[in-house]
């Protein structure tokens, strides 16, 4: 048995998009799709298409979707459809927390932002791709694997199916930091007690880099936790970038984003401004020899209280090829200098005053 992690990774949504319909139509037993935003549309109809015809030839067909982010889906007269059509399709929580059940205002806010594709337990993708036409030309990250890590991610989906339909979830002693080859890790994260772990891997790594640092996130409202760490590896004089969208989907997490560049750029930190179509990567490598991809953004949100999930790899010619996916995603950014931003506006820096306010909750 082969006990090595194989991949090829995906710069864009469209070969990103057809790689996955290729693995859903190759299906013979199983398709489980995880995802937090899929939309009913041209790409959508893509997907239903192929999965009702495997499901008509008997494979298992598994839709798992938060009703937040498929919002325009839940509820909608096509769920029944695909049900009767053999798709087993179920929805994270409720797209408003319900007004006879107390515990649903404590937890609805955490949503399942994990998108994960496994075929046959044998193939897996996961990253920052979601299923929308409006998102057809962005710039995202998509990671193709088999090998052993695939049943990880396998577990994972089946444990968040579970979840979903409110079931007892059953985790091993040693399930949260199983390795499932030397070099490749699915790791998760949720906003429950000791299962950070994703958060937790990412401040280790980055307060054991010797080099460099080279971060691509689409949305960069970091926990103060993660903002010391990142601060002190610059102050060290390790080689730290960050690649940002210009202008995000968000305006509002991107003014607040932008209220924290004072104390970052200070500390020698290198932002730069992603001037193409969106940049939706979440990809992190250091010193090329520790990488990750997959659906977590370095915000509260993503890293306290949704649940998330990456590849972890410690294998270098995957660390090189992330790496060279950001050194040419730099070609298309303006960096942002302390002296620059220092001398901004004034209204921008009265209006940062205010959205700092909100780090904690974007």
């Amino acid at each position: 048995m082969n006990n090595k992690t194989s991949w090829e990774l995906y710069t864009g949504n469209e070969e990103g998009w057809e790689a996955m319909l290729v693995a859903c139509n190759d299906a013979v037993e199983s398709i489980d799709i995880e995802q937090f935003i899929f939309v009913t549309d041209e790409v959508g109809k893509r997907f239903i298409d192929i999965c009702e015809k495997k499901a008509k030839q008997g494979v298992k067909v598994r839709f798992l979707w938060d009703a937040a982010g498929s919002f325009s889906f839940y509820k909608s007269s096509i769920v029944e459809e695909l049900r009767q059509k053999g798709i087993e399709l179920v929805f994270f929580k409720t797209l408003f927390p319900s007004i006879l059940k107390y515990h649903d205002y404590k937890s609805w806010y955490f949503r399942n932002h994990r998108r994960t594709l496994v075929v046959d337990s044998k193939i897996g993708f996961t990253g920052s791709i979601c299923f929308s036409t409006e998102m057809t030309k962005w710039r995202d990250t998509v990671v193709r694997v088999e090998g052993p890590v695939v049943n990880e991610m396998h577990d994972e989906f089946h444990r968040m199916w579970q979840r979903a339909l409110d079931q007892k979830v059953k985790y091993e002693k040693t399930d949260i930091l199983k390795g499932v080859d030397d070099e490749f890790r699915y790791i998760t994260n949720a906003p429950l007690p000791r299962r950070h772990v994703l958060y937790k891997d990412i401040i280790n790594a980055i307060r054991n880099a010797k080099r460099n640092i080279y971060i691509t996130t689409p949305y960069f409202v970091p926990t103060r936790h993660l903002s010391k760490a990142l601060r002190a590896s610059a102050k060290k004089g390790i080689d730290v970038k960050i690649i940002i969208p210009e202008s995000s989907d968000h305006p509002i997490v991107d003014l607040c984003s932008r209220s924290l560049f004072t104390e970052i750029l200070k500390s020698g930190i290198r932002i730069y401004l992603y001037k193409g179509e969106m940049i939706h990567s979440k990809t992190m490598v250091i010193d090329e020899d520790w990488s990750t991809v997959g659906t977590l953004n370095l915000d509260a949100a993503s890293l306290l209280y949704n649940f998330e999930a990456n590849i972890v790899s410690t294998n270098t010619q995957f660390a090189y090829e992330l790496t060279s996916h950001f050194k040419k995603d730099l070609e298309e950014t303006d960096e942002i200098t302390y002296k620059e931003w220092n001398e901004r506006y004034w209204l921008e820096k009265f209006f940062g005053s205010f959205a700092k306010l909100l780090r904690d909750f974007m």
